[in-house]
């Protein structure tokens, strides 16, 4: 046990530093995306519903092929074909030597691409679950699209969206662990050097679980949070 309490400790004879980097590396790679994914996923979303058949179309073949390519896949083409792109583009303009995509930068936007795809389909649902009457009220009292969007619908959208946005939070916070392929310090690559150095195989991979088990439990009391206030009578208004 005293061995096992050291390996875990904070200074130089134990891992506790190194694990708590991870830990803050993999909750802010989550919370980068998230914004990015959500926002984009928005926009997806209203090109799905909205009448240009371009628009539909294209937001259409977005959502199935990150919906249907692996996320460790989507995490190698962005990261390794980014490379390749961006140094092809420099050759065709006359430049030369290595260019590197940054391993925080490539993550968030994989992951983001993905969580936007699942996340349009959430908005899409919740759009469709706003009565046409609610658009047609809001007319009659001569709100304009923006005022709509922005007064009328975005309130019930977020209340009808929640329960789905936050199990993609809970898939974002597990995926992060993805991103220690292509060398970002997270919890997976941390507690796993931990564990080759020190042979203690099962007990940093049974604290990299006790980790994630911890971050998803409070993810959930925070939605669950979220959840009550925008129930609440008046803050829809």
């Amino acid at each position: 046990m005293e061995r096992m309490l050291t390996f875990l400790s904070f200074g130089p004879d134990g891992w506790g530093d190194e694990i708590a980097a991870g830990v803050l590396i993999t909750v802010c790679l989550a919370l980068a995306t998230l914004p990015f994914g959500l926002l984009l996923g928005f926009a997806i979303s209203l090109a799905k519903l909205s009448g240009d058949r371009f628009l539909k179309l294209s937001a259409d073949i977005f959502t199935t092929i990150f919906r249907g390519l692996p996320e460790l896949l989507t995490l190698f083409l962005v990261y390794y074909g980014a490379q390749i792109a961006l140094q092809q583009f420099l050759r065709l303009i006359g430049q030369t030597g290595g260019i590197e995509i940054n391993a925080f930068v490539a993550g968030m936007a994989a992951l983001g691409v993905v969580f936007a795809a699942y996340a349009s389909e959430v908005f899409v649902s919740a759009f469709r679950a706003i009565p046409n009457g609610q658009y047609e009220g809001a007319a009659a009292l001569g709100f304009n699209r923006r005022h709509t969007m922005r007064l009328v619908i975005l309130p019930q959208l977020i209340r009808v969206a929640l329960p789905g946005l936050s199990n993609l939070w809970l898939i974002l916070l597990k995926d992060t662990s993805l991103v220690s392929v292509i060398g970002l310090a997270d919890i997976i690559r941390q507690t796993g050097i931990a564990a080759r150095v020190s042979k203690e195989t099962f007990l940093f991979y049974a604290l990299a679980c006790l980790i994630y088990l911890v971050l998803a439990i409070l993810s959930s009391f925070v939605f669950q949070r979220i959840e009550r206030r925008v129930e609440t009578p008046g803050m829809t208004r």
